[in-house]
């Protein structure tokens, strides 16, 4: 049954892949114009606010003059604006970006997947707990342990990963159930 659900998730997680790169464009020699950038912050000067202005400019081209259109100062201001402004060169990958992000989306949708098909399972495979009974109630607590102390089969094997998780649950709630029995006796006796 988790071998059925894994093979699922995986072949879901190959879809999305095959999907991601169906529909990416084809890798071209240059950068396309959303992954490069010339980003120039000009600071305010004279009369003029201060501005941010963007442009899909070659690295060697990324300064103010190439940047910055229309220019906000005459003529002959043109190169103390251009002093005050810092330029910068940008450059991202925008599909390994997306691929980042199907990835992180299938890993957190197989997630969820997993989640739910547990919540749905896991009351149809949890049998009622013999031991949540009250703890101070001795005839109770004399039921419990005569059902605790009832052997089980050595020869019986458990055949899957949750039967023995419960085997061992069983066997821990046990011990719970006779170290508590031993501490409220002890109390009594005290007292």
């Amino acid at each position: 049954m988790f071998a059925q659900c894994a093979w699922k998730c995986a072949s879901s997680l190959l879809l999305v892949a095959l999907l991601c790169c169906i529909l990416s464009p084809p890798a071209q020699a240059s950068k396309s114009s959303e992954d490069i950038r010339c980003k120039c912050i000009c600071p305010p000067y004279r009369n003029i606010s201060g501005h941010i202005y963007n442009k899909n400019v070659s690295q060697k081209d990324c300064n103010c003059l190439h940047v910055v259109e229309p220019m906000p100062v005459p003529g002959n201001d043109v190169e103390a604006y251009c002093l005050l402004c810092e330029c910068k060169y940008e450059e991202r990958s925008t599909t390994t970006i997306k691929v980042i992000i199907i990835i992180y989306l299938s890993v957190v949708g197989a997630l969820l997947l997993y989640m739910a098909f547990l919540v749905l399972v896991d009351p149809l495979i949890r049998k009622p707990d013999a031991y949540t009974q009250p703890l101070h109630n001795e005839e109770e607590n004399e039921d419990a342990r005569s059902l605790a102390t009832v052997p089980t089969p050595s020869g019986a094997r458990a055949n899957t990963v949750l039967e023995r998780v419960e085997g061992a649950q069983q066997r821990w709630k046990r011990q719970v159930q006779e170290q508590r029995k031993t501490v409220f006796d002890r109390h009594k006796m005290l007292s």
